[in-house]
């Protein structure tokens, strides 16, 4: 060993293995070394205290620990002529957690290889060797680098290990989420575009969930987007295209009515069964509308003719429900104008010319009713979601009619696809020819402008396709980033039925189980991580922890989340704006790291309001 080394292990050193119990060492430090800094080879190094590393050589292996709590031990020394012991209140020790080591490759390994003998001497770390312990890559890896650690060295994160895997980015509001969402993926995005532009293109495919509208600037993470801005609100919001086949698609329809499994789903099926018979692709406009006709004037015949008006007058409401309001000549029609109930035959009648005709007994009358001739002004509509309701509706009526389904089961499924029928019609385009991607791979749906209901059934319809078509092509992948998570993925929504809950769930659940053997990778980011269903928390392989101060969210971090340690975890509640804690599968330990604050170019539209910008006079607005 050199003069030079012996002199820096002198520096270096500052105590010795006093004590041993597992993973837990005591460190007894030596009486010159309780100073808070160390001048070493023209540098100020900071020297040990908790939460700092430690080296303890034992061999040819280095131990590194982690400085867990310090104390005082008060023991006599001698006794003076008062009569009181005199005390060294300088013998000070160290309890340290064994975190890793570092072998004679000169790489670092978590977890246990050996455990220190008393007397092994133990150093203040290194540059190089906090180096080494922050290090996550090997040779050859790509790497993005969007952040430091305290000691001032930035962490190079491996493409590979971090971004095949799934994301959760957890944290208050005003913590950083938002920063590091937009700062990993803007670097994901241009190490993957470095490499190769073309094949990054064609190969990789990218979709944002964005529900406060804070990833559409043209900067912000890649300005090669396409970018939806959609709007229940007005007809000013941008559409999704959506091919008519897309649309009515027996698992988007259910998605649509939060139909249930049992019972109205297989009614959509039924109703789409018949829809598809009457739209065929080789039948002409003008027949698939006397199909439609002939079959809803033989279920006028039937529903005039029944001995029960309550159930009677349900379905004449459902044939009110598919027949115009208006004649050819723009007339409002009233289709029970000439049609009488007599209770004592329990029946409807006819009257005409001042005589009644009593449709049970004289069924070939019903032809003259005003309902049944007015089924000659029907047209299908373009909207071709309204023409799917009304085959709801006549489907309807046919199950009633051969008690195949109950009412109250059915119509609640019907109403709430009619109620959300015009903001259907707003965020999608059924009549475009271009697909969802528009030639881009990387899209933000921008659900600021959006209803609750759709915000919550949105994103569930697009998972589900692109999840679906995904699953057909390899060697490709598809990333998909939920903002503000909580709000579709809460386990605490007392907005819908548990029934339709349990669906949501359900299918975010299968997708972040089994999407990775497909190549697809989820990324969620929420303010309440306990909100969140269980199962998808604890399926992601990395973990950013932003500031948490709520217990439960604390909770459900201790429990997901593994190998933090007891100081890292009480650190949570106090950690500043852009730092965070980074545990998974990319790192063989959790590592606090302070995120690079991107360019006001290429921020996030998630700045917190200065009420100082409110009352100071802008020279040039006059704000």
């Amino acid at each position: 060993m050199s003069i030079d080394q012996l002199e820096q292990d002198e520096i270096l050193r500052i105590g010795i293995v006093s004590e041993v119990h597992g993973r837990l060492v005591t460190v007894k430090v030596d009486d010159n070394k309780n100073l808070s800094d160390i001048f070493f080879d023209g540098e100020i190094l900071r020297n040990i205290a908790v939460d700092s590393f430690i080296e303890i050589r034992k061999g040819f292996l280095s131990l590194i620990g982690k400085v867990d709590g310090e104390r005082i031990e008060e023991e006599p020394i001698g006794r003076e002529t008062t009569g009181y012991d005199k005390v060294d209140k300088n013998r000070r020790y160290l309890t340290i957690s064994l975190i890793g080591y570092i072998g004679l490759d000169q790489k670092f390994n978590a977890g246990t290889k050996e455990l220190p003998l008393i007397g092994n001497e133990a150093y203040i770390v290194t540059k190089e060797q906090i180096f080494l312990i922050h290090n996550l890559v090997t040779d050859g890896e790509l790497k993005i680098s969007i952040a430091n650690t305290d000691e001032e060295f930035d962490i190079e994160f491996p493409v590979d290990t971090l971004f095949n895997g799934h994301i959760a980015i957890f944290g208050n509001t005003g913590s950083g989420k938002s920063n590091t969402l937009a700062s990993l993926y803007q670097s994901f995005v241009e190490c993957l575009q470095q490499a190769n532009h073309s094949l990054y293109q064609q190969n990789t495919r990218f979709i944002v969930f964005d529900f406060n509208g804070e990833y559409v600037a043209d900067e912000c993470i890649t300005n090669e987007k396409q970018v939806y801005n959609l709007s229940t609100r007005t007809d000013k919001g941008n559409k999704l295209p959506l091919a008519e086949a897309s649309l009515l698609d027996l698992e988007m329809l259910s998605i649509i009515s939060d139909a249930t499994e049992k019972t109205q789903k297989p009614f959509l099926k039924r109703a789409l069964r018949f829809y598809n018979d009457v739209n065929k692709p080789n039948i002409s406009e003008d027949d698939r509308n006397n199909h439609f006709k002939n079959t809803l004037q033989k279920r006028i015949i039937d529903i005039l003719g029944m001995s029960d008006k309550l159930h009677a007058d349900l379905l004449i409401d459902y044939v009110n429900q598919i027949l115009p309001e208006n004649d050819d000549n723009n007339q409002v029609v009233n289709i029970r104008e000439n049609l009488d109930w007599y209770n004592s035959g329990r029946e409807y009648r006819l009257r005409e010319n001042g005589q009644f005709h009593y449709l049970k007994q004289q069924p070939e009358k019903v032809k003259d009713t005003v309902m049944y001739n007015h089924v000659n002004c029907f047209k299908f509509e373009e909207d071709r979601l309204s023409n799917f309701i009304k085959f709801l509706y006549l489907q309807l009526i046919s199950d009633v009619l051969s008690n195949r389904a109950q009412n109250d089961h059915i119509a609640p499924m019907i109403n709430r696809m009619n109620s959300r029928r015009n903001d259907i019609m707003r965020v999608f385009d059924t009549a475009s020819n271009d697909t969802l991607w528009n030639n881009q791979n990387f899209l933000v749906v921008n659900l600021n402008d959006v209803n609750l209901e759709m915000k919550k059934t949105l994103p569930l319809l697009l998972c589900k396709k692109v999840y679906s078509d995904h699953k057909q092509v390899k060697e490709k992948s598809l990333n998909i980033i939920i903002d503000e998570a909580h709000n579709i993925l809460s386990t605490a929504s007392f907005r819908e039925s548990e029934s339709w809950k349990d669906y949501r769930l359900e299918t975010f659940e299968e997708i972040i189980k089994e999407g990775r053997k497909f190549g697809v990778f989820v990324t969620i980011s929420s303010q309440r991580p306990s909100d969140i269903s269980p199962t998808i928390t604890s399926q992601a392989h990395n973990y950013f922890i932003h500031r948490l101060i709520n217990k439960h969210d604390l909770a459900m971090i201790s429990s997901a989340v593994s190998y933090i340690d007891r100081i890292t975890e009480e650190s949570i509640p106090t950690l500043p704006t852009g730092t965070c804690i980074f545990s998974g599968v990319a790192s063989q330990r959790p590592i606090k790291v302070h995120i690079n604050e991107l360019a006001d170019d290429f921020k996030p539209q998630s700045h917190t309001l200065q009420f100082k910008n409110l009352v100071t006079e802008d020279k040039d607005t006059g704000y």
